[in-house]
């Protein structure tokens, strides 16, 4: 292959080619540059297998990163949660996959791809151009630097030439027939006029007759709406630190080793301040520093003497502090004593009955806990919810009513307008999705689109903004023919592209339906 290119590296066909042929750089080339074959990690030494062919961990890598980088050039930054909401590795997966069946199913078609047609889609390559013409040199060099051999690359170019046909030749079969464009120009230009009638729960709620039998089980549906949290209350007290300053000095050395260890404490207009102009407040935060330590340490003593009998009045005796007691509470809804201290909180979840838990240092000193009670998280019992079962069991039987009514309505509008009151849409395109005194839903104009004059009642209701609403069919306006005839190639040029995605999409589709797919469970775990 290098032989080829050598030959036409200074051609004038290629700088003509070149203008034409446009193949993406990054398409192919980051799915082998760096390709390697030491499996999944140490597990079955494969990220995917495509029935007898593997595709390496490497491969998916790669394949991975393509994705994820096209994403970030679309959305700018890409989180995890992100990666999740897009599917970035499925779509990489999926990309692997696909490749595997197509080759495969383009040498079933007798496709092939000619080294001249291999030679022109590198020259096309805009990396590889020095002044808008292949440069060979730079050729070279560039696959050098990303340790890929030449006959790699074109390799890899002539799989992405191969899977190019096979999709053309799919969608170079698909044909736009005068039916389509007869339907399509229909959908797009005739007008509709619906009669309707419309159901809206908040006008149920008033019909709503709720039996204990029903909030009961409405409550067993819903328990987790329902489950209170898991509370607790504690005894605890505090040892404030600065209690302990007053109990300790500091020496000129431990002073030095503190600025030394904090020298970004002491920060002027010029940056660090000499130790000799800070001296006092060194001394002072040494001292602080010290106390804390004391503190910490006494405390930390009385647990250890009385944590086994949980004497916390003992304990705040030895310390000199005063105890104090919460209510229950939970994690979400602490009490306004240990506000923003949520250490001190998860601490407090985690005691046992009758010891005592800490220290927990915090900014507001150093806290000794006990366990008052603790109340497991439960579903309370009807009674003591049932104005709140009440409240959204109403809303759900208002919407099952609201729906249930439409659903009869429709029974009726098939037999004539029954004993309803209907109201009347005036024309409306499909192309606006929206329906006039309704709103706007597409899933309603496409219901109100299918409805024939045979047939001119919607199977099922519709709901739009939480409104049920049934819907009858009571004027079309077909477009004029002769319109028709004007719009006919503007149609198929529009069409065509529609339907060989959908052909191309169904072939896919066909082909994984067809072949046995096993993706490494260590890779979706991941």
């Amino acid at each position: 292959m290098l032989g080829v290119m050598r030959k036409y590296k200074q051609s004038v066909i290629i700088k003509i080619v070149f203008g034409v042929i446009v193949f993406s750089f990054i398409g192919t080339i980051f799915l082998v540059w760096g390709k390697g074959d030491s499996g999944l990690k140490g597990s079955s030494g494969f990220a995917i297998k495509v029935d007898k062919t593997k595709i390496s961990y490497e491969e998916y890598q790669q394949g991975y990163q393509r994705v994820r980088s096209l994403f970030q050039q679309m959305l700018g930054s890409i989180t995890p949660e992100m990666e999740k909401q897009y599917g970035i590795k499925k779509s990489a997966m999926d990309n692997l996959i696909n490749q595997v069946l197509i080759k495969r199913e383009a040498k079933k078609m007798g496709l092939s791809v000619s080294k001249d047609e291999i030679v022109k889609a590198i020259a096309g390559v805009s990396a590889f151009q020095k002044d808008g013409v292949f440069n060979f040199d730079q050729y070279q060099q560039l696959l050098k630097s990303q340790r890929m051999t030449p006959a790699a690359f074109e390799q890899a170019q002539e799989e992405e030439l191969l899977i190019k046909k096979a999709q053309e030749k799919i969608k170079g079969d698909v044909k736009v027939s005068d039916d389509d464009l007869q339907k399509e120009f229909k959908l797009q230009n005739d007008k509709l006029e619906l009669s309707f009638v419309g159901f809206s729960p908040a006008e149920m709620v008033k019909e709503v007759k709720l039996t204990d039998q029903e909030l009961q089980a409405y409550l067993q549906a819903h328990q987790e709406e329902f489950r209170t949290h898991e509370q607790v209350s504690v005894s605890y007290l505090i040892v404030d630190p600065a209690a302990y300053a007053g109990k300790v000095t500091a020496t000129e050395e431990e002073s030095t080793t503190f600025f030394q260890k904090h020298m970004d404490k002491y920060q002027g207009k010029e940056g660090i301040l000499p130790y000799a102009q800070v001296k006092e407040q060194v001394r002072k935060d040494t001292v602080a520093d010290k106390g804390a330590k004391l503190a910490y340490e006494k405390a930390a003593e009385a647990v250890n003497k009385y944590g086994k009998t949980g004497d916390l009045a003992a304990a705040a005796q030895s310390l000199g502090a005063k105890s104090a007691e919460t209510s229950l509470f939970s994690v979400k809804a602490p009490p306004q004593a240990m506000a923003g201290e949520s250490e001190v909180i998860n601490r407090a979840f985690l005691l046992k009955s009758n010891e005592l838990g800490g220290p927990v240092e915090s900014a507001r000193g150093i806290y000794l806990l006990k366990l008052k009670e603790k109340k497991p998280a439960a579903v309370p019992p009807l009674a003591d919810v049932r104005k709140r079962v009440e409240e959204l069991c109403r809303v759900d039987k208002a919407k099952e009513l609201a729906k249930n009514k439409a659903q009869e309505a429709l029974s009726q509008l098939g037999k004539g307008s029954g004993a309803y009151k209907l109201q009347e849409t005036g024309l409306f395109l499909n192309k606006d999705a929206v329906v006039p005194k309704i709103g706007p839903s597409r899933e309603l104009v496409d219901t109100a689109f299918k409805l024939t004059t045979a047939a001119p009642v919607a199977a099922t209701p519709v709901t739009v903004n939480g409104v049920w609403y049934a819907i009858k069919l009571k004027n079309r306006i077909e477009a004029p023919k002769d319109e028709f005839a004007r719009q006919k190639e503007t149609l198929r040029a529009k069409l065509l592209p529609k339907k060989q995605q959908e052909a191309e999409s169904a072939w896919l589709k066909g082909l994984r339906d067809k072949a046995t797919i096993v993706i490494n469970p260590a890779l979706i775990a991941e």
